[in-house]
């Protein structure tokens, strides 16, 4: 049997769903477009900007998770986190001992020594001048304080990044205020990372005023009991204080690799340094003032040497023998107990390089685009039969330090 205009029934019913599916879909297509005009006439295009930044869904609805941002900003309050704390260190654990190597900033490499740092007032660049050696040499810390490190699990397959400072600037919050001398307190996982940045100088701030912020890892190498994470950090120092007006100094980056248990029980190897490969790796910015309108200088210089490293694996802090009675941690001639480690087999794992490019991505997405020496771009561009846009700038625009 066939239907009106001799079509079968079969056809007909799907041209009429088709008709209704195209007909709903030009309705909310129209419709979006007027709540746009609407939105548009209401806030002004850059209202609207800062409304679609954050609409993350883009239904034109602010949902509370959406909202959330605004909220932190106008109360000063964020919710509290799964790591919200720190947890209460098991006194039996392991410690790790870790050193801290400096070398002040190479005065000659700042652009504004050479006429002499004319028309800069010694008391602007006294916090520079005096630092010239770690704040702790030495510290020793508990091996579970370096839980922190150890991946989500969702995110165990090699160098697959996650955050474990994430980012919170964004189009609504800009950058954060120039004019301030001391960190706020660390929560959270920002807690170990402060206490290591800690042993440089005594005003870490773990979350830079501008992007990217925050500190990202990935798993390097996996075997049975432990991981290696490779991690980069961008952070910051305040190196002046009251009276004098703020300096900020801020590192390129912060890498390093952390060789951990996957309870976080025991740490193999932990070392964290700034890159000293490229001929500038520091940007320094002080004020004239004590507003946010006051003016500021720029600068750039090398900074040769800023890492920390453990002097050897984690240890016990109390030893047991085997009837569980708490033993010396010291021979009969008074020599330190000697441990011998587990040699560790890898069952996965990836270069370094590869593991360090993943992190510049999570970064900086734009690297996802390769960008080449001068002379190999002309190589690959005759190659691929492709334009080269040449880029010069005054530093490096994958660290903070340009």
């Amino acid at each position: 049997m066939a239907g009106p205009g001799g079509a079968p029934p079969r056809l007909a019913l799907v041209l009429a769903v088709l008709a209704a599916l195209v007909a709903v879909k030009y309705y909310r297509d129209a419709e979006v477009a007027r709540q746009q005009e609407l939105a548009l006439k209401s806030l002004g295009s850059e209202g609207l900007f800062l409304f679609s930044s954050l609409d993350t869904n883009n239904d034109l609805y602010l949902s509370p998770e959406e909202f959330k941002p605004i909220a932190e900003k106008l109360t000063g309050v964020a919710p509290i986190s799964e790591f919200e704390e720190e947890e209460t260190p098991d006194p039996s654990g392991e410690t790790l001992s870790i050193v801290a190597k400096f070398q002040p900033l190479v005065m000659e490499t700042m652009t504004k020594s050479k006429d002499g740092f004319l028309g800069i007032s010694h008391v602007a660049l006294s916090g520079l001048r005096n630092w010239t050696a770690p704040a702790a040499p030495m510290s020793v810390m508990l091996a579970r304080q370096f839980k922190a490190f150890l991946p989500p699990k969702n995110k165990l397959d090699l160098g697959d990044p996650w955050w474990i400072i994430p980012s919170e600037l964004n189009i609504f919050t800009g950058y954060l205020s120039n004019n301030r001398f001391y960190p706020p307190p660390p929560k959270g996982k920002e807690i170990i990372i402060h206490r290591l940045l800690s042993m440089f100088h005594p005003r870490p701030f773990v979350k830079t005023r501008f992007a990217p912020q925050g500190a990202v890892a990935c798993i390097q190498a996996i075997s049975t009991f432990y991981y290696t994470i490779a991690f980069r950090i961008h952070a910051e120092f305040q190196l002046n204080e009251p009276p004098d007006f703020p300096f900020w100094f801020s590192p390129g980056q912060f890498t390093g690799h952390i060789i951990l248990s996957k309870d976080a029980s025991h740490v193999r190897e932990f070392k964290l340094f700034v890159p000293n490969n490229r001929s500038l790796n520091v940007d320094m910015e002080w004020l004239y003032g004590a507003s946010e309108s006051s003016n500021m200088e720029v600068d750039i210089g090398y900074l040769p040497q800023m890492e920390l490293e453990s002097t050897g694996p984690s240890i016990p802090s109390v030893i047991h023998d085997e009837n569980g009675n708490v033993i010396d941690s010291r021979d009969p001639s008074g020599e330190p107990l000697q441990f011998v480690f587990e040699e560790i087999t890898w069952q996965q794992e990836i270069p370094w390089e590869e593991a360090a490019q993943k992190l510049e991505v999570a970064m900086y997405p734009f690297k996802k685009v390769s960008y080449l020496p001068f002379t190999q771009a002309f190589e690959r561009a005759k190659a691929e039969k492709k334009l080269v846009h040449s880029i010069l700038l005054w530093g490096a625009l994958d660290d903070q330090s340009c």
